[in-house]
């Protein structure tokens, strides 16, 4: 009770890591991070989309209450006064921080990361940030480009920084005054990378050779995929060095060598992210806080790399709305730590054997609408009440529910050998779900399918996650009154996991689905 929480969430980041079982990743930081936690395997994302997403999970609502699918409302004004996780822990006497991509900034946060409603002080913002998307990359002709894949030379980047980097300093440096007063404080992190562009110190390709880089398993657009589906990965598409290479628009592939171009970026910029982890929680140990401290790290989303022919996220498959997520709870995720002792000591990638193995993980199907009652009950305060239907008019309450059961892995063991099912609509309804949904604004593939506007969105893809199953119903959507209509289905989807991981096969067509279209509705 009473400790202090350290949020760390990352930017469009899926569970390539090795505490998740990748095998190229050199993630070091963040697997003992993992090794002192309870790690959830199928934790998922509400919309894979970085404003509807962080809306809803700081908020405790799914996205048809924050009514935010893209990046243009504000929630307070536009949909109702919801108190944020932050917000109600500043209201029971901590002290709120923001430091780096926390909120999305820009409308979505009334320009203000919610502060001051949700953050005791101003949110802090790296001042590289403005750079980010400019001609920083050098390319083979010695000029500077805008391209999606970005080494760079540090040392070259407007005032010889990097936006994480800032992020870590600040957050280091707020920890050190956090050591001296004695008040219990929550500070969110927020990383940018492995966001787009992957611009990231170049020194990290060297942890991945090309050779080694393999495509994805399923580098093609499954052939029963509905178009509504599919997402053209727009935003790639403008960045130089993708330009250049004229795909043709929607599904044309990407050349074999750049897809291994990107993938291994992609890594490089993992392991970039997570040595700025392993300084911020060598920090958390250096100012003896490790042993009071709850650490929480997870990503606003997915992000495919080449899955289904996609470069991107905007979509309800796994690799767009799956999320690592873990807590490390002093005394409860581990054997309570001594006050001065080491737990986090800084690994470095270019170094470090791997041996770190999570101590507990839980296969159960969890939701980042979940993480505010979570963290409620952990620090033990009063956990929000369950929304009612609809909450429009309730200040705070949660559309999660506490994970906080599933901390035991011996115990959900026993749970789930107890209990015998024959009877599937039982089961099922016993089975924890997952739901994301994604909009679109027609049922083929247009300029706007990745991020369409509020007004344009005229399609909604429901998905429900369960740990068998995906079944994704897109249906008809109003935007003037925000009512999806599911009389009026497009399409269909329908995976099996057990026979289907990577969700290619849509079976909806030869199944009947007739329970999943009643669990979707309830």
């Amino acid at each position: 009770d009473g400790m202090n929480v350290l949020f760390i969430v990352v930017d469009d980041l899926r569970p390539v890591l090795g505490c998740y079982g990748d095998k190229l990743v050199k993630s070091p930081n963040i697997d003992q991070l993992a090794s002192r936690s309870i790690v959830f395997s199928n934790a998922y994302a509400q919309q894979a989309l970085c404003a509807p997403s962080r809306v809803s999970f700081l908020t405790g609502r799914r996205p048809d209450t924050t009514r935010l699918y893209d990046f243009y409302s504000y929630w307070r004004v536009h949909a109702g006064n919801y108190s944020t996780m932050p917000q109600y822990f500043k209201e029971n006497g901590y002290i709120t921080l923001s430091v780096g991509k926390v909120f999305h900034p820009g409308v979505s946060s009334n320009y203000s990361d919610d502060y001051p409603y949700s953050w005791s002080i101003p949110p802090f913002h790296p001042s590289t940030e403005k750079y980010e998307n400019d001609k920083t990359c050098r390319g083979k002709d010695g000029k500077l480009h805008a391209n999606l894949v970005c080494p760079v030379d540090v040392t070259e980047m407007p005032r010889g920084t990097l936006p994480d980097i800032q992020s870590t300093e600040e957050a280091i440096r707020l920890l050190n005054i956090m050591k001296t007063d004695k008040q219990k404080f929550f500070l969110a992190v927020g990383y940018h990378k492995p966001h787009v562009p992957l611009r990231y110190p170049q020194e990290f390709l060297k942890l991945y050779p090309l050779e080694n880089i393999t495509l994805a398993p399923d580098p093609w657009v499954p052939k029963k995929l509905p178009s509504v589906a599919y997402n053209p990965w727009t935003d790639i598409r403008q960045r130089e060095d993708v330009e250049a290479l004229n795909v043709s628009f929607p599904y044309g592939p990407l050349p074999d060598d750049f897809q291994r171009q990107i993938r291994q970026s992609y890594y490089a910029a993992v392991s970039y992210l997570d040595v700025q982890v392993g300084l911020l929680l060598n920090a958390l140990d250096n100012v003896g806080l490790s042993n009071n401290t709850i650490v929480v790290f997870t990503a606003d989303h997915g992000w495919s790399l080449g899955e289904h022919g996609e470069w991107a996220k905007y979509s309800n498959f796994d690799v767009a709305t799956r999320v690592p997520l873990m807590f490390y709870v002093p005394g409860v995720t581990t054997s309570s730590v001594n006050r001065g002792a080491r737990v986090f000591p800084y690994l470095d990638p270019f170094s470090h054997i791997v041996d770190s193995v999570p101590q507990g993980q839980s296969k159960k199907v969890v939701e980042l609408v979940s993480l505010f009652p979570t963290l409620a009950e952990l620090t033990g305060l009063q956990v929000p009440p369950a929304c009612p239907q609809t909450s429009f008019h309730v200040a705070l309450c949660t559309e999660g529910r506490s994970i906080v059961r599933y901390f035991n892995a011996s115990e959900e063991k026993v749970q789930r050998e107890g209990v015998g099912c024959d009877d599937t609509d039982r089961c099922f309804n016993e089975e924890p779900v997952a739901l994301s949904q994604y909009p679109r604004p027609a049922d083929t593939p247009q300029w706007n399918s990745d991020k369409p506007k509020l007004k344009d969105i005229r399609i909604m893809g429901y998905s429900m996650r369960s740990s068998d199953y995906r079944y994704t119903l897109w249906v008809q959507f109003n935007p003037s009154n925000f009512s999806a209509n599911f009389e009026d289905v497009h399409a269909g989807e329908l995976y099996v996991m057990e026979t289907d991981p990577n969700q290619d096969y849509n079976i909806y067509n030869n199944t009947s689905h007739g329970w999943f279209f009643k669990k979707i509705l309830g």
